[in-house]
């Protein structure tokens, strides 16, 4: 599964990527010319839900040219449970596992969780930026990323045009991305009924009825997007930047571990079957964001609006003020709030009394949602340049599933409930 949401990874296509961006100097890879930014990540939900441990190292060296060479790897693994978007019964539950081998067991009251999540991913990415004269710059970058099921594949380049003795800063980007998703046990046939292997009196019928609900072994889809920013120097303290975004997806959009119970009157489910999105998605998105010297404290503070043409409407405020200390530590504070609107076909259940729909999620992350992040990050100067610094942080994840009028036992439950997580990241600078 992906990610944000392995095979091992191609080193013909790492070799090519790398070479298309890597100069023949042999100089280039001299120790004393290169910055390196790594980090350590932790991540855990609660609830014995997703944990999640990733390492990242980026190396950055910039020549006297102004040519710039950006090499980056990140590993990360996933282990826990996710909700597979059934809805909670008064009674224990069975479902059977995406990949069709086995099943798993759901207790009475709780919210049903697919504890088969476990993934590790490695992924590479590549940049280079050079300016071509004083008033115009390009960047053109490669990015490859491989999971036990998924791959991606991307490219992203860029130029730009410097004003007004580089006060004034106009952008246009785009990238385009080939995604590749390959669970075990294929594709499932959107709509169609999950089986269980306690209804078959063998394990060859159950496997006949099992493939009867695959559609096909892989899918893909693929991402484009273009960008247009301005980035505007207003005076020695302040700096401001806007961006318009365009980003289309298209191809196979719908989560293949993903169910929507079919309730009656009584809320009791009577089968619960494989969701259904749209195969393409246009998303437009407005960004802002103002950095302001104020002696001490420096204050980056940015809104970003996203609306999409599955009547997801979200806005993203964010603060980070830092504050640095006469022995040369700071700590910066920082607060996150992002609100969002359901999208047209996200529905927590199917009643047994309508028709099914076209589209159809139950997928808790297209629910109307809040979420607040509050933590800070402390950095220490060491010799040499170098700096350490420590992260922390909480997200609360609060959906809005729209439970009302439920019927029968689904009346007291939430079916959308609360996530919480916690962020720990320690993170080292080296000059």
């Amino acid at each position: 599964m992906q990610l944000t949401p392995f095979k091992s990874v191609s080193q013909a296509l790492a070799t090519a990527s790398l070479t298309a961006v890597i100069p023949a100097q042999a100089s280039w890879f001299e120790d004393d010319q290169w910055q390196v930014d790594s980090a350590i990540m932790s991540y855990a939900e609660d609830g014995d839900r997703v944990e999640a441990l990733e390492g990242a190292v980026i190396a950055t060296r910039t020549d006297g040219d102004e040519r710039t060479l950006t090499l980056g790897v990140t590993i990360d693994s996933l282990t826990g449970a996710s909700a597979n978007g059934a809805v909670e019964q008064n009674q224990p539950q069975s479902f059977t596992r995406p990949s069709g081998n086995g099943s798993y067991r759901v207790g009475a009251g709780e919210t049903p969780l697919d504890d088969t999540f476990k993934d590790t991913r490695l992924q590479l990415n590549a940049g280079w930026a050079e300016a071509l004269n004083s008033q115009w710059q390009y960047d053109i970058g490669a990015h490859l990323s491989k999971e036990y099921d998924y791959l991606s594949i991307g490219l992203n380049g860029g130029i730009a045009r410097h004003f007004n003795k580089k006060n004034t800063t106009v952008r246009f980007g785009a990238s385009v991305f080939y995604d590749r998703l390959e669970p075990e046990g294929g594709m499932p046939v959107p709509l169609a009924a999950m089986v269980l292997a306690a209804d078959y009196d063998s394990g060859q019928a159950f496997d006949l009825a099992f493939d009867a609900t695959r559609a096909a072994d892989d899918e893909h889809k693929i991402i484009t997007e273009m960008t247009v920013g301005l980035t505007q120097v207003i005076n020695r303290f302040m700096l401001m930047q806007f961006n318009y975004s365009y980003a289309n997806s298209d191809g196979y959009l719908t989560d293949p571990f993903k169910l929507v119970s079919i309730v009656d009157s009584s809320g009791t489910v009577r089968q619960n079957r494989y969701e259904s999105r749209p195969n393409s998605r246009n998303k437009h998105a407005l960004f802002w964001q103002t950095k302001v010297h104020l002696g001490a404290p420096i204050i980056d503070i940015s809104y970003r609006f996203m609306s999409d043409d599955w009547q997801v409407d979200s806005h993203t405020a964010d603060l980070r003020v830092n504050y640095l200390f006469s022995n040369g530590h700071y700590v910066e504070p920082h607060l996150r709030f992002y609100t969002q609107t359901d999208a047209e076909f996200f529905r927590p259940y199917l009643t047994d009394a309508e028709s099914l729909p076209t589209y159809v999620s139950a997928d808790y992350r297209l629910a109307q949602m809040d979420t607040y992040t509050i933590g800070f990050k402390y950095g220490i100067p060491l010799a040499g340049g170098d700096e350490m610094a420590l992260r922390i942080e909480y997200y609360q994840q609060s959906p809005d599933g729209g439970n009302k009028n439920q019927p029968g036992q689904l009346a007291n439950v939430d079916l959308t409930p609360e996530v919480n997580a916690v962020t720990l990241q320690f993170s080292y600078h080296y000059h």
